[in-house]
């Protein structure tokens, strides 16, 4: 009934950051950085620098591809951020967040409680067929949907949902065996998304990632195959309400942790493996760098890079809906650091 890359959110061309050798307040390889690699005017890299935070978009390659840099300073230690990025109570208080839940290791069916589309989406399954579908999923799923549910039971929507978890549970095991080969192909729509390519395409965006972070980039798209061993790994669902109806989505975070002396404190990666609407595929990456090794003056720039390829932003319709959409995302991401360096700091 699904298969596809998220989460992220998304990624890209600030994974060139991990390159940096210790930024610091008046350091010239960060300035070079904002100034060559994002495109940040001097007023913006100055915001940064005195802990504001700036948002921008990045040039798109395709008109579906969104692609947003985030950066923002925060005086605290990397650790205090890590701990907080990975705490799922925290993430499930977050406005727009109506369910969340964390596979177990092996995982269970029983993890996906709560996994469940809203009626209205129960409702559009039934017309669908493959090019014309108001749910992201394969023919096969399609198909699947047609000889397997009873569509005039008074169950109809309890039918739906156990076949809705049953597949994702399935997508989940198949990528864990399988990496990325396991996510398939979307045919929604007309024009059919392979989801695999789709995301090996978001991952090259300026090769910045392959280049300064070769282990990141290899694990990320040759997931299970070289694990190393400084990588923690977690599976977890969400319901969004995101845009005019509630998203359900899958995602594989992926953490790095560097050494104490090491320039790119951690390294936290949130990728796609499905999502009901909107988004073919998504990265979401976040990158501390250090900048002060003083524990009574801690501080590190964080760094976030978020990448999608999204349906419904091409054509003239399409580059309108791209125009409001693009500008309340780069307006979101900034607002998220503001608030996010306000809890870390502990300011009001």
């Amino acid at each position: 009934m699904i298969r596809k890359v998220m989460a992220a959110a998304a990624l890209l061309v600030g994974l060139a950051a991990v390159a940096l050798p210790g930024p610091s307040q008046s350091n010239p390889d960060l300035e070079t950085f904002f100034r060559q690699n994002i495109g940040l005017s001097e007023d913006q890299i100055a915001a940064v620098r005195s802990g504001q935070a700036v948002a921008v978009t990045l040039p798109p390659r395709t008109p579906a591809e969104v692609l947003l840099f985030g950066a923002v300073y925060i005086h605290v230690s990397p650790e205090t951020y890590f701990q907080f990025a990975r705490n799922f109570d925290r993430i499930r208080q977050v406005p727009g967040f109506l369910a969340l839940g964390v596979f177990t290791d092996p995982p269970q069916l029983s993890d996906l409680k709560g996994f469940v589309l809203d009626s209205d989406d129960i409702e559009d399954l039934k017309n669908c067929e493959p090019g014309n579908c108001r749910i992201q999923m394969p023919a096969t799923s399609i198909e699947e949907l047609h000889r397997s549910i009873n569509w005039s039971a008074a169950d109809v929507d309890e039918q739906v949902n156990q076949g809705l978890q049953k597949t994702a549970f399935e997508l989940l095991l198949a990528y864990q065996r399988e990496g990325n080969a396991a996510l398939g192909i979307y045919d929604d729509k007309r024009n059919p998304t392979a989801v695999p390519e789709q995301f090996a395409y978001l991952l090259s965006y300026d090769n910045a990632l392959a280049e300064h972070a070769p282990d990141f980039y290899h694990y990320l798209l040759d997931y299970p195959h070289g694990k190393p061993a400084k990588f923690e790994e977690t599976f977890f669902w969400t319901k969004v309400k995101f845009g005019l109806k509630p998203t359900l989505r899958i995602e594989h975070m992926v953490t790095m942790r560097g050494a104490p002396a090491d320039h790119v404190a951690c390294a936290i990666a949130k990728k796609q493996l499905y999502s009901s609407h909107y988004f073919q595929t998504a990265m979401d990456v976040s990158i501390c760098v250090r900048d002060s090794d003083d524990p009574k003056q801690p501080g590190f720039y964080l760094i976030e890079a978020l990448g999608s390829e999204q349906a419904g932003l091409t054509g003239a319709k399409g580059s309108i809906v791209r125009k409001a959409a693009v500008g309340r995302a780069v307006s979101n991401l900034q607002k998220g650091l503001t608030r996010l360096r306000n809890k870390l700091e502990g300011n009001p």
